[in-house]
């Protein structure tokens, strides 16, 4: 693939990715204005259990379909994984441009979100997702260049490590406050030195192979 056929490549999944964004923030202003017409706040107004199993496989669908762009887009297994990485990244930060297009919310990026219901409700201030998605744009921008030219991208044990350790922290500082998530309280404060930890080891996981690759072949 060319030059431009790559940036091609990369233009047709921001399309895609920014048109997604705005169906997935048009569903939320109908959700909001049905159940939270006075804005959106914590505690959480509860929904009944069928619209929340609705909700629950419309984000798995969600997921299935950038899944599926990004292997129709790509070849192989890195080359697929950074067309994810950067279609759910674009998708991810797009949505909260729709959202305050939209409904002008959030008011800040330290407003407070539910971001997922998969196994249970993730919640934390909107810089956290925005955070980890500016990471994984970059992250596949990066692999899928290297690919590119032909260099491969063949991470060691140490930095899948790092990656695993870096997405636990994330993950747990999503969804360990399950007192607001699940039983309608107020949130505690947002564990900020567990997304910066988090997002430092996601960064190192990637540094590692990058640079390796940049220097034998610089």
């Amino acid at each position: 693939m060319n030059r431009n056929g790559l940036l091609f490549k990369f233009l047709y999944l921001t399309v895609f990715a920014v048109a997604m964004a705005f169906s997935e923030a048009s569903v939320v202003v109908y959700l909001r204005a049905i159940f939270r017409p006075e804005g959106f706040q914590f505690p959480m107004q509860a929904m009944t259990d069928f619209k929340i199993t609705v909700e629950v496989f419309r984000e798995a669908a969600t997921i299935f379909m950038l899944l599926s762009v990004a292997f129709l887009a790509g070849k192989g297994r890195w080359e697929r994984s950074a067309y994810f990485m950067f279609s759910f990244s674009v998708w991810d930060i797009f949505y909260y441009v729709w959202l305050k297009v939209l409904l002008d919310w959030p008011a800040s990026i330290f407003d407070w979100d539910i971001l997922f219901l998969i196994p249970h409700p993730w919640i934390a201030p909107v810089i956290a997702p925005v955070s980890v998605s500016i990471l994984m744009m970059t992250s596949g921008v990066l692999i899928a260049w290297l690919l590119h030219k032909g260099y491969g991208f063949k991470p060691e044990f140490l930095s899948y490590i790092f990656a695993a350790s870096g997405t636990a922290l994330l993950l747990y500082s999503f969804m360990h406050d399950t007192g607001a998530a699940l039983r309608r309280q107020m949130p505690e404060p947002y564990r900020y030195e567990l997304l910066i930890a988090g997002d430092a080891l996601l960064v190192a996981a990637f540094l590692a192979p990058y640079l390796k690759i940049v220097r034998q072949k610089g």
